[in-house]
């Protein structure tokens, strides 16, 4: 079976985001590279959407509807609904993951 992968508005932004600060920090090239690998591993998860961990924060909570992929050091943080992959986050993995989690995901604050 095929899932059709659909990015959220704010993991659009977060790519964006990515892709700009990569841009004016280190190059073009470098910029470029980054989105086009990240991009072919969010779309990769039309094949099998299952390979995914659940993130370690998220099971802390007892929480497992989202799973993640990586392309070091960013994660995307996805959900798996019938046929649908939900991209909701794109993020550098070093960052507070466990509040970002709970403000975009939980809607905690």
């Amino acid at each position: 079976m095929t899932f059709k992968v659909l990015l959220t508005e704010d993991a659009a932004v977060d790519l964006q985001k990515i892709y700009t600060y990569i841009l004016e920090h280190d190059s073009l090239q470098k910029a470029e590279y980054v989105l086009d690998q990240l991009e072919k591993k969010f779309v990769s998860l039309s094949a099998l959407p299952e390979r995914g961990v659940y993130p370690k924060e998220l099971m802390a909570l007892g929480i497992r509807d989202y799973r993640e992929i990586f392309f070091k050091p960013y994660r995307i943080i996805y959900r798996i609904f019938n046929v649908n992959v939900y991209v909701y986050l794109i993020v550098d993995g070093r960052r507070d993951m466990q509040t970002l989690l709970q403000r975009r995901l939980l809607g905690a604050f």
